[in-house]
């Protein structure tokens, strides 16, 4: 880039740097940040289609899931980066609804596209896109349910969110009263502790065969074959250390002479060996959790005396182990005592074809859960494993956050006739932006009833007249939807996810509005 100075050019920008300005900027863009949005609006609702990402190594991810997609796709733009960030917030900080944003943050790029071309200042649209915001968030505020929310409204809320995303109709009813089983099960004084909560994916069986377990599942075998495989009503030990032959810190060595200093010398070590199983069947420990080796020898002693035993349990492991059983984490056997077990209802051992699992349930101080999800293939495990996540997610938002809207369509086909009617009352072009924010949310229900089989401006037709003087959204049933109320057919959406959305896709879409000049260097 250069500037003129007494007819002289001055170089400001190294002479690879290339620029790009004006209209030009802006509708370069847009258009990234469109072509991003409309690559997941095909996967919006329950019978919404899934993508398949091929990376360049031959991995496979089928998915319908919008910030897997995002995230997953090779994206350089930097605009159209802007769009991925919108749905891994919505993401971070709901679970879910990470479609929808991002489908209405290209509708407002869409929109304002129009504007500009009818010559618009950028500030006007952001000024109108903003507080149209504003008004359609006040409108998610008044539509939001006044019935305290019960275990029946969280499980709709979580089948809601899984619908469509590989559980089939009958298995998310399924899935939805494990996810809050499990959310529930954590629990305390109000608090939900989501770490508390984990997922196992095992591929070989359908999704129905998925199950919550009051515990956690450890992806370890015994260290002894004569071990048993199950134990009720169990004392649990966790030590961090390794049960082997103790080392010295110096280099020494011994010179052994006769064969019964060599003999007293492994007496010795068998002692050691031995002191580990006696100290545990001592202190009553019945299953201990190793997060370093265990001896070969060891092993044996701890078989003898009937006591199961796990080694190499990540660390991660442990700390949930130790807030499921209430058990202390302790560095030295010789410091254990029996006041440092923790209970456990029950535990065994299960084969998964190669893999051996161990389930570990119950317990009075029992503070974490596992949902074990089963899938007949890993790409059906792995969506699957996306679904319970968003689930948790959601459940949770509802919980901690507060209200639920009734979902379908009927919040977006609300807050558009809202906004249209408050636009009436807004002086200046910026009434136009708001309009224009009212079509773009009009876009979200008119996605769900093309992806439903419907006509979608019969349908959005359909949908304003029903809502007029009733409550109404697009519901798939069967091969295609209708325009039903929502409530009626148990269609929940957490409150905080619209609010996400309609929050962050307008920050992004005005943020990329307001570029009108892009430097890049080489």
């Amino acid at each position: 880039m250069a500037q003129q100075l007494g007819g002289q050019p001055i170089f400001i920008l190294d002479e690879d740097t290339s620029r790009t300005q004006g209209k030009d900027a802006q509708e370069s863009n847009i258009t990234a940040g469109k072509a991003v949005a409309e690559s997941v609006r095909t996967t919006l609702g329950p019978k919404g289609m899934d993508k398949m990402l091929v990376g360049s190594s031959g991995d496979v991810v089928i998915t319908n899931d919008g910030a897997t997609i995002l995230d997953e796709m090779d994206i350089e733009h930097p605009a159209a980066q802007m769009i991925v960030e919108v749905a891994e917030t919505q993401e971070e900080e709901v679970g879910d609804g990470t479609t929808t944003a991002a489908v209405l943050a290209g509708q407002l790029l869409t929109k304002a596209q129009g504007l500009l071309d009818d010559d618009v200042h950028p500030t006007t649209i952001v000024e109108g896109y903003h507080e149209a915001s504003r008004i359609a968030r006040e409108t998610v505020a008044d539509l939001t349910l006044d019935a305290d929310v019960d275990e029946e409204a969280l499980r709709n809320v979580a089948a809601s969110s899984m619908t469509g995303k590989g559980t089939g109709d009958v298995d998310s009813e399924t899935l939805a009263e494990h996810v809050v089983g499990a959310v529930q099960q954590v629990r305390s004084d109000g608090e939900i502790d989501r770490d508390d909560i984990r997922i196992h994916a095992q591929v070989g069986a359908s999704s129905g065969a998925t199950e919550l377990v009051e515990g956690f599942v450890l992806e370890e075998e015994p260290v002894h074959d004569g071990m048993p495989t199950s134990l009720s009503d169990a004392s649990a030990a966790i030590v961090d250390v390794d049960l082997e032959v103790r080392e010295t810190e110096i280099d020494a060595e011994f010179n052994i002479t006769d064969v019964d200093q060599l003999n007293t010398a492994i007496e010795a070590e068998e002692e050691e060996l031995r002191g580990y199983a006696e100290t545990f069947e001592e202190v009553g420990a019945d299953v201990v959790f190793v997060t370093g080796d265990v001896d070969d020898r060891a092993a044996s002693y701890l078989a003898e005396k009937g006591i199961l035993a796990f080694e190499d349990v990540d660390d991660d492991d442990a700390a949930v182990i130790a807030r499921a059983t209430g058990a202390a984490r302790i560095g030295s056997v010789a410091d254990l005592g029996s006041d440092d077990l923790g209970t456990l209802q029950s535990i065994r051992t299960e084969t998964y074809g190669d893999e051996e699992l161990a389930f570990v349930e119950g317990g009075t101080d029992a503070e974490a859960v596992t949902l074990f999800v089963r899938g007949g293939t890993e790409h059906v495990v792995d969506e699957l494993e996306r679904a319970v996540n968003d689930a948790l997610d959601v459940v949770i938002a509802t919980i901690t956050s507060g209200g639920v809207v009734p979902g379908a369509g009927y919040v977006e086909v609300t807050v558009a006739g809202e906004l249209r009617d408050a636009a009436a009352s807004i002086e200046g072009r910026k009434q136009l932006a708001v309009e224009a924010f009212a079509d773009a949310v009009d876009v979200l229900p008119r996605t769900l009833a093309e992806n439903a089989g419907m006509d979608q401006i019969d349908a959005l037709v359909d949908l304003r007249a029903a809502n007029e003087d009733g409550r109404a959204g697009i519901v798939a049933t069967g091969e295609t939807g209708e325009v039903d109320d929502p409530l009626e057919h148990g269609i929940l959406d957490p409150a905080a996810v619209k609010r996400e959305a309609l929050e962050s896709a307008t920050e992004a879409a005005t943020m990329i509005v307001r570029i009108d000049d892009v430097i890049s260097a080489e």
